[in-house]
């Protein structure tokens, strides 16, 4: 029976941990983003990072700007990594559709992980990434630059990515209390990725 390639992403993630590990540049080149976000988070305040990967180079630079970082992916063996790397810090396994911690953060990431998911979970994660915001809290997402999907390969195995249009993450941002902060399609001084920056609109 043939997988579809979305449902094959949590597995490539489990199987080859340690290839992505090796191979995830520490380079930083999404820096300046970082700033813009961090800009929008106290000193000392948590960040909930979801699909945090090995916590290598993102969770690193939040937790040494000091940010208190909860971790959420839903590979055991990147995890691992962060734990051993960050064991004063939160990593959770799970699956970032269905998480549900019951608390908020002022601080909300799900970078180079969210495109992973089909456009209707897309859908589904701005109530989440809502129900984990504390009022004022930043929100920083990555995704395509259109809507559409796209295959690449990871270590052999075919590797899924999704994209809404952009209309649509503005008003999905919008009915769940975002206000857009910053959004630049393909920024070249960001490795070609698209990075939206929002703000949880107080009440």
């Amino acid at each position: 029976m043939t997988i579809d390639p979305a449902d094959r992403i949590i597995g490539i993630y489990t199987r080859h941990a340690a290839a992505f590990d090796r191979q995830r540049l520490r380079d930083l080149a999404e820096r300046a983003w970082l700033e813009r976000f961090l800009a929008l988070v106290p000193d000392g305040a948590e960040v909930l990072d979801l699909g945090c990967g090995m916590g290598e180079p993102i969770a690193r630079h939040l937790i040494e700007a000091g940010r208190c970082v909860t971790g959420v992916d839903s590979s055991p063996g990147l995890l691992d990594l962060c734990r051993q790397r960050f064991p004063t810090h939160t990593w959770i396994h799970a699956d970032m559709r269905l998480v549900s911690l019951g608390r908020r953060f002022h601080g909300l990431l799900a970078w180079d992980s969210f495109f992973h998911l089909r456009a209707a979970d897309q859908r589904a994660m701005f109530p989440i990434f809502a129900a984990h915001a504390a009022p004022g809290a930043a929100l920083m997402f990555t995704s395509g630059p259109a809507a559409g999907e796209a295959l690449g390969v990871f270590e052999g195995e075919t590797l899924y990515h999704a994209s809404l249009d952009p209309a649509e993450y503005r008003d999905l941002l919008a009915a769940n209390g975002f206000t857009v902060a910053g959004h630049r399609p393909e920024d070249p001084d960001c490795g070609g990725r698209t990075v939206w920056l929002a703000r949880l609109i107080p009440a």
